[in-house]
Order: structure tokens, then C-alpha cells, then sequence
């Protein structure tokens, strides 16, 4: 079963594998990963629970691979279970816009605005169009709001440090919530427009501290915390949260 895991590329180094596992009924892509320098098996599921992860240590046989992902089927499932109510969105469901959950509520009209509204103590997002257009309408609503929120708050931080970002683009990133190349171009992820206002605070202060510190030095951390005082509880509601964020699908 894992033959290929034996294959290496040409400078000698072992070849990634890739190859679907059944969880629960439902096949996930997985890669195994080959590392000189592990000791153990590391299973870690990527963000939004849609493929999984392996780390082995190189040359590991084949069979102690294969039992531990057996022994692991359980807490898989576990795992893996709290997304399946989370990643679709539907009429009557709910959508956290700044960290506050709002139910989605289709106004029955082809066109008009998709907008917020309090209804009592409720928050509601209104979205018009046909329902096959649902998902796209709020996931547009959400880079609306990203967008204005990071300029703003992108403008402020670079303003306090004497710098100046080049662009700022939105993007549906995985592996990161945001980046900053060397010649100051900033990226987001636009779904941070789910978390909490002191989460996109420090987001944004992360990135614009790039154009000044390209690390992640002391110097750097201590400035991401000039910029942004909530700094350390924001990184810890990315670290419990960030996962569910991306488990929403929007497509």
C-alpha cells in the first residue's frame, strides 16, 4: 500500500506521497511526508479539516505507518466531526462578522445590498439574490469588510512607524493569515473578517511591523505589540479558532 513512499526525487531526498484516506465514510487527501530529523509520526489536519498531514521519520517501514494511521481512525473522526456543521452555509444559519455570529436571512429580492441589521437583540445578515448565489453574496461581503477594515487599520500602523506599504491584496490563503514581501507588499486573508476586531488589529500590525522588522525576531514582536497591545490574546483566539474559520465553505 505505501510502496511509493520508498520513490525520491533527484537530488536524493525523499518524494512527498499523496494518496486518499477513508475517514468516516469520506475520502481526505493525505500526504506523508518523510523527515531525516523526526522521531515520531506527526498526523496534523491542514486548516478547514480538508486534507490531512504526515510527518515520518525517513525510512520507517511501511507497516508502522499503516497501524498508526488504523489507531488514529478514531480520533480523526473526533476531530474531523466538528467541521461537518460548520463548513456549509445556508439560509437560516449563522456567520460570524467581527466576531459576532449573525443569522442569514435572504431578503427574497434579485438584486439590492447584502447588509447588517439588528432585529431585537438579533444581528442578521441580509443577503438578496437566488440561493445558489448565497455563499459567493456573503463571502463578497466579507472581502468588502476585510478590506475596508485593513486599509484603515494598515494606514494608521504604517503611519505610526514612518512607513509605507506598496499594495495590499486579499486572498483565501490556507497556510497563512497574512504576509509582507521585502519590497512591502501586504496579503491577507480575507476571511479574518470572521474574528474579532482585536484579531484583525493584530493581523494588520503584524504585517505593516514586517516592513520595518522582515522577521520574527524580539525587536519585531516588540513592535508588533507597540502597534497592537492585544497582541498576545489575539495570537492565542487565531491558535483555538483560526481552523474553523477556514472550514467554512464559501465556494
Amino acid at each position: 500500500m505505501f510502496s511509493s513512499l520508498k520513490r525520491r526525487r533527484h537530488n536524493g531526498t525523499p518524494a512527498d506521497i499523496t494518496r486518499d484516506i477513508e475517514v468516516a465514510g469520506k475520502l481526505l487527501p493525505l500526504t506523508i511526508r518523510q523527515n531525516a530529523r523526526a522521531t515520531r509520526m506527526t498526523l496534523r489536519i491542514e486548516p478547514g479539516g480538508r486534507a490531512l498531514k504526515l510527518t515520518v521519520p525517513e525510512g520507517l517501514p511501511e507497516r508502522e505507518v499503516h497501524a498508526f494511521l488504523n489507531r488514529h481512525q478514531g480520533w480523526l473522526m473526533t476531530k474531523l466531526a466538528r467541521f461537518s456543521g460548520e463548513s456549509e452555509l445556508a439560509e437560516g444559519g449563522s456567520i460570524l462578522i467581527r466576531g459576532v455570529a449573525h443569522r442569514i436571512e435572504r431578503t427574497g429580492r434579485i438584486r439590492g445590498l447584502t447588509e447588517t441589521i439588528v432585529l431585537g437583540d438579533e444581528s442578521v445578515l441580509r443577503v438578496s439574490g437566488g440561493e445558489e448565489h448565497l455563499r459567493r453574496r456573503v463571502a463578497d461581503f466579507l472581502k468588502k469588510e476585510a478590506r475596508n477594515d485593513l486599509e484603515r487599520l494598515v494606514a494608521v500602523y504604517t503611519g505610526r512607524i514612518g512607513r509605507r506599504a506598496r499594495s495590499l491584496s486579499l486572498k483565501d490563503t490556507r497556510s497563512r493569515w497574512g504576509s509582507c514581501s521585502v519590497d512591502g507588499d501586504l496579503s491577507f486573508s480575507w476571511r479574518i473578517a470572521m474574528a474579532p476586531p482585536k484579531v484583525i488589529a493584530y493581523l494588520a500590525a503584524h504585517e505593516v511591523a514586517h516592513l520595518q522588522e522582515m522577521n520574527h525576531g524580539p525587536d519585531f514582536w516588540a513592535l508588533c505589540e507597540k502597534l497592537c497591545p492585544d497582541t498576545r490574546d489575539a495570537k492565542h483566539w487565531l491558535k483555538r479558532n483560526g481552523t474553523m474559520l477556514h472550514a467554512i465553505d464559501f465556494g
